[in-house]
Parts: structure tokens; C-alpha cells; sequence
């Protein structure tokens, strides 16, 4: 099991911005990868989820920018899951070049019936694939 996933990405030229620097959506799009890397590292691809009727949505993202990031720039995006509760999940990521942090976020997840969106109870069989961590910088 894989408590911490990372995720690399090299910025590209459409996620550059007119002040010359990433723009903030591209960091939500890195996220999101990392999460359904991290998920199908796990055995949890998202055909997985569907072929059970299963989705993760989001309910909310929360981002602390630190420093940009540019053209070129080699990301490292690390993930892990934060807590697991009966309806939904925390991931936190923290996003770094050349081993200085960017950023740190977190999003909010809630399992879903996907044909219904309705809120489901994760299966044991999703929680146990995802041992809950904290972040080797300290931050939980």
C-alpha cells in the first residue's frame, strides 16, 4: 500500500497565464491526475468504480499558493489520503520544484452512486486500499 503518491507533471504553455505563470485551474487539473493515479496505483482505476456504479466527486478544493510556477517547470505533485469517513474523503497534496513548495491543497470528496450522484457509504473494499497518512513535511 502507498500512503504518499507522487505525481510528476511538466508545465505546458497552455497552463501559462498573461501574468507569465501558471494559472490557478491547472493546479485543480494536477490534482485531480495525481488523485486518480494515486487511485488506480491502489487498484482502484476508474473503470474499477464504474463497472461497480461507484464515482468520487468533489465538493470543494482549497489551495495555498506559496510560490509560482513556470513554463518548463518540472512539478512534483504529492498526495495522500488525509481521513476517511463514512460518505467521504480528504486529500491533501502538496506541490513542489526542485524540492521547494509551490503550494498545498486539499480536496473534499464524497462517494456517489454515479448514475444518481446520491451519496454512498465507501465500501470497506475502497477504504482499505488507502491507508490514511501524513504529510512527511508534518502537515496532516
Amino acid at each position: 500500500m502507498t500512503v504518499f503518491f507522487e505525481h510528476l507533471h511538466t508545465v505546458l504553455p497552455e497552463e501559462i497565464d498573461p501574468q507569465g505563470h501558471v494559472n490557478n485551474v491547472a493546479y485543480v487539473a494536477w490534482m485531480q491526475a495525481a488523485a486518480v493515479a494515486h487511485s488506480r496505483l491502489q487498484g482502484w482505476p476508474n473503470s474499477r468504480y464504474r463497472e461497480r456504479g461507484w464515482a468520487w466527486v468533489a465538493r470543494s478544493h482549497f489551495i495555498e499558493y506559496r510560490r509560482p510556477a513556470f513554463l518548463g517547470d518540472e512539478i512534483v505533485i504529492r498526495t495522500w489520503v488525509a481521513d476517511m469517513q463514512k460518505y467521504t474523503s480528504r486529500r491533501k497534496y502538496e506541490m513542489f520544484r526542485e524540492n521547494q513548495l509551490l503550494a498545498r491543497a486539499e480536496t473534499n470528496w464524497a462517494f456517489v452512486a454515479f448514475e444518481t450522484q446520491k451519496l454512498l457509504a465507501v465500501p470497506e473494499e475502497v477504504a482499505r486500499a488507502f491507508e490514511i497518512g501524513t504529510s512527511p513535511t508534518g502537515r496532516r
